[in-house]
């Protein structure tokens, strides 16, 4: 068996998926479509087996590599759009807190200091109460994994029992 070919090809739904192409040469098959192994010692087949059984590894290993770096792609470019849409909210906000910083200046009839002050105190509130929330949050945070301490030593009991 030869090793496979990885490539991409596009399906019926138009999505690119990955394909893997074997090309097994001129192999000697019986009627019933089943290698012929007659003449072959069992040290050759096992032999033949186990090469076989590391070719597939190597390729699973390239497959799950190419699988990969497709989807690493796709989360890549993700990942972009949520920073250009961060980027543009940020800019919404400063635009937002600007028309609030004028309108309340020509609304109340007062100066561009003070509704830009105003503007200013509403945003220290917000950043105080989702900072405040924020770390009530982290504190709920236990970095200790609890259920995987709690196997281990279950497996370390286990295996005391076992050797004793």
């Amino acid at each position: 068996m030869s090793d496979p070919t990885i490539g991409s090809g596009s399906s019926a739904l138009g999505d690119d998926r990955l394909s893997v192409q074997h090309d097994y040469g001129d192999a000697d098959y019986t009627d019933a479509g089943r290698p012929n192994v007659e003449g072959r010692s069992v040290g050759e087949l096992i032999g033949e087996v186990a090469s076989d059984l590391s070719k597939l590894m190597r390729q699973e290993l390239e497959l799950a590599k190419a699988e990969m770096k497709v989807e690493a792609s796709k989360a890549g470019k993700g990942a972009g759009m949520l920073a250009g849409a961060g980027v543009a909210g940020h800019l919404l906000l400063i635009f937002i807190s600007l028309a609030l910083m004028f309108g309340l200046s020509a609304l109340f009839d007062m100066g561009l200091g003070w509704s830009a002050l105003i503007v200013a105190v509403l945003w220290g509130i917000v950043a105080a109460v989702l900072a405040a929330s924020g770390r009530k949050k982290l504190r709920e945070v236990n970095p200790k994994p609890e259920r995987t301490v709690e196997t281990l030593k279950e497996d370390v009991q286990w295996a005391k029992t076992q050797s004793s």
